[in-house]
């Protein structure tokens, strides 16, 4: 069995002890393995733990889905509390400096911490490029192909290279697949380079149908036309599961839960779902 617990998202749940805010970070729990993906902006997940009687102490591993702050900068709270795991899985360029452009002024959206702070706690970095199974049945995944022209990245978004500020392709985003019972089910940060772009990845490379779906779509600026057109492809790849949490939207939730032929929630901080 697998179990997926919300340590972090935007939302409360019945749990009024814990901290909600902008960010995600879910805890996977099976019996061979436990590991984290994606940390928030702080230390706030690591407090939730507490709360829930979850230890983030001796992981197995940590992935990162891309290195904006909401996702990342709570891994070196993480690493500062003395927690952690021996190695640290992320997507290429993970450690460029990422902005969001508003005319003459940039915000710096980063991690905040290059690899001398991994070095400075002995931890590994991992980077996938393309697949990588790291414990059975556990897939980190890499280079989203974009298929839908429709999943566009908002202009905002650059990142500093050499040569000056570029627009961000989010070359750095990663996914995480698990086989679950036999069921497949994907967990996404951001979903940046489009939700449909990653699970049709995810589906053409493993060749099996993803039946569950899990993180942050980015649907919260598409319209209802968007994200019926979503919801049909992603039915058509197998998806009889989708739980949505962080920048997915409330309008596109609101629209998702009126579909009946497709189960729906959405995963508050504390909230867990049970695999297999």
């Amino acid at each position: 069995m697998v179990r997926i617990t919300a340590l972090m998202d935007n939302q409360p749940s019945e749990h009024k002890g814990l901290v909600n805010a902008h960010g995600l970070s879910y805890l996977v729990e099976r019996e061979d393995c436990r590991f984290l993906f994606d940390c928030g902006a702080g230390d706030a997940p690591w407090r939730n733990a507490h709360r829930l009687g979850l230890p983030v102490t001796g992981l197995d591993a940590v992935v990162l889905s891309h290195s904006h702050y909401d996702h990342a900068a709570g891994y070196r709270d993480l690493l500062e509390s003395g927690a952690g795991a021996p190695v640290l899985y992320t997507g290429p360029h993970f450690f460029e400096p990422k902005f969001a452009q508003n005319g003459q002024k940039y915000t710096d959206l980063s991690a905040g911490f290059g690899p001398d702070l991994l070095a400075g706690h002995g931890v590994g970095h991992r980077t996938v490029t393309d697949i990588a199974e790291i414990f059975p049945g556990v897939w980190v995944i890499a280079d989203f192909p974009r298929v839908h022209s429709f999943e566009t990245i908002p202009a905002r978004f650059v990142r500093r290279t050499p040569a000056g500020f570029v627009p961000d392709d989010f070359a750095d985003e990663v996914c995480l697949a698990i086989d679950a019972g036999g069921k497949l089910a994907v967990l996404v940060g951001c979903s940046h380079p489009g939700i449909l772009n990653m699970v049709q990845r995810v589906y053409t490379a493993l060749g099996r149908p993803v039946w569950a779906v899990f993180g942050g779509t980015h649907l919260v600026e598409a319209d209802e036309a968007r994200v019926q057109q979503t919801v049909r492809r992603l039915k058509e790849m197998g998806l009889g599961l989708l739980g949505m949490s962080h920048c997915s939207g409330e309008a596109a939730e609101c629209a998702i839960h009126r579909d009946a032929a497709l189960q729906s929630c959405h995963l508050a901080v504390g909230d867990s779902v049970f695999l297999g």
